[in-house]
């Protein structure tokens, strides 16, 4: 069995932001070799998401609306964690929200996604460095 894995890093010029990450990730299963396998892609920062939906800039919007009803930045004194110091408190329950990581199947040496399946790299509390890890494990 084939391993393969690779860091992608990102960092977005707004405090929010959906990033479709597609491409990348097809890029890591090609340098992979796998033919027949799982892709794991995961956020390895607890303000930040991985999800599939559609590239859809409406449902994007959607999406930032609804996350910002849910758990509004403002006033950051809503939050408990934000006594520590931090003001990210919506950033982790946004997270939380939206999910931490996909599992992608590999078929035939190709992401086998539904229709309009594509990745989506989520960030709730921006403007800094953070990563992505793709794990690809197969034949």
């Amino acid at each position: 069995m084939k391993s393969h894995r690779k860091e992608l890093w990102f960092e977005t010029k707004t405090r929010m932001a959906f990033v479709n990450i597609t491409l990348d990730v097809q890029a890591a299963l090609a340098e992979s070799g796998v033919r027949e396998g799982l892709c794991l892609v995961n956020a390895m920062h607890i303000t930040a998401s991985v999800f599939i939906n559609d590239d859809e800039p409406g449902l994007h919007k959607d999406y930032a609306r609804w996350l910002e009803e849910l758990a509004p930045n403002e006033p950051t004194s809503r939050y408990q964690h934000n006594n520590t110091g931090e003001d990210n408190g919506d950033a982790h329950i946004k997270r939380q929200v939206m999910g931490r990581e996909v599992v992608v199947a590999i078929t035939e040496g190709k992401l086998d996604f539904g229709p309009w399946e594509q990745i989506f790299y989520g960030e709730f509390d921006g403007r800094r460095k953070k990563r992505v890890l793709v794990k690809i494990i197969g034949e």
